[in-house]
């Protein structure tokens, strides 16, 4: 079998090929806004008790329904940040509020996220009521393969729910990830192996980049079930992900996932608009959720207040939120992921590419 028929043939894992033609087309961006996400039977969260205070949306085609928000996993343990014993008590918190989404990547504060997410998800049953994520940076079979065994150790699961290719940042990541040898080679292999559900991919350098994945994977016959991407109130004026990516996700049927709706705290510190509201943009959109960084328990309350007061904007109210944001928007200034190297972990440590 060439490599692209393996790649065809395992893409929507063991024996579900036939699934994939079954599944619905992708939702139209209004149907996108519907909170009333009804998950297909045998699904992970058709499992997972929604809470009357949540809001939850489909997760693309996959069949699952995730929480309008999601729990961001580099804040964990973010030095200066909280100890071990306050993430694990944010943690359960922000589940039993009806949280069913947890974000966390291999690189993580060297590891101490996911070690600590782990500990928070073996108690009392946490992991039953958790769509989990992780990302890895390792582009080569062998490194991908590696770092997958890592976090599940960590995580202290025998499977992730969700595995993404993390900072797809440079025009060159789609192809080492697609190459013969490549990390998705040993990403597909782990999902054979029951160590993971569904494939995904990250990044927040350029919607070009998004982009020129997309067409990577089409022309391997290759659907990602997820993508993730900076949504916020400044993305709309400069090189834009909601502009380019989110109309081919939603083509595609790939759920979106939201993140940096704060830019670290760039975005924070312009003060075009209270935090919440910041946080609200780009519930907006056709994403199926937004990752924000639980840091303590305030935090973790204006998250869940943001998605409790949340309802879908008008057109003229959307519109008014983007002329309070045009100025500084268009420059790119707060938008420190896209114009610099601050948030480019793979840039400063690039040996996690092929780190085992």
């Amino acid at each position: 079998m060439n490599r692209r028929d393996f790649i065809k043939t395992t893409a929507v894992g063991v024996g579900a090929t036939a699934a994939l033609d079954a599944m619905p087309a992708a939702p139209a961006a209004a149907a996108m806004l519907d909170d009333a996400a009804k998950p297909a039977p045998g699904t992970v969260t058709a499992s997972i008790a929604q809470h009357p205070e949540m809001k939850y949306r489909p997760l693309g085609r996959t069949g699952e329904a995730v929480s309008l928000v999601g729990m961001g996993g580099f804040h964990l343990a973010r030095p200066g940040g909280m100890t071990n014993a306050e993430a694990i008590r944010v943690v359960h918190a922000g589940l039993d509020a009806g949280i069913n989404f947890c974000d966390n990547c291999w690189d993580y504060n060297g590891g101490e996220s996911e070690v600590r997410l782990g500990r928070a998800l073996s108690q009392e049953g946490y992991r039953n009521k958790t769509f989990l994520m992780t990302k890895i940076d390792g582009r080569t079979a062998k490194a991908a393969m590696g770092q997958i065994e890592t976090s599940l150790r960590r995580l202290q699961t025998d499977h992730l729910d969700l595995l993404q290719f993390h900072e797809i940042i440079r025009m060159d990541d789609p192809e080492r990830v697609f190459a013969g040898g490549g990390a998705l080679e040993a990403v597909l292999r782990a999902r054979e192996q029951g160590m993971l559900r569904y494939i995904g991919f990250t990044g927040h350098k350029s919607p070009k980049i998004h982009a020129h994945m997309f067409a990577v994977a089409q022309a391997h016959d290759f659907h990602f079930d997820t993508v993730q991407m900076p949504l916020n109130i400044m993305d709309a004026h400069f090189d834009s992900f909601e502009q380019m990516v989110v109309p081919i996700a939603v083509a595609a049927g790939t759920g979106i996932i939201g993140m940096k709706a704060f830019g670290d705290d760039f975005i924070l510190k312009s003060r075009v608009m209270p935090p919440i509201q910041m946080l609200q943009y780009p519930m907006g959109l056709p994403i199926s959720l937004q990752v924000t960084g639980i840091d303590s328990m305030p935090i973790l309350h204006q998250a869940l207040e943001a998605v409790r007061s949340f309802t879908p904007p008008t057109a003229e109210f959307r519109d008014a939120l983007l002329a309070r944001s045009a100025e500084i928007g268009r420059t790119g200034a707060t938008e420190h992921y896209k114009i610099s190297p601050h948030f480019d972990g793979t840039g400063k440590n690039p040996q996690w590419l092929t780190q085992v």
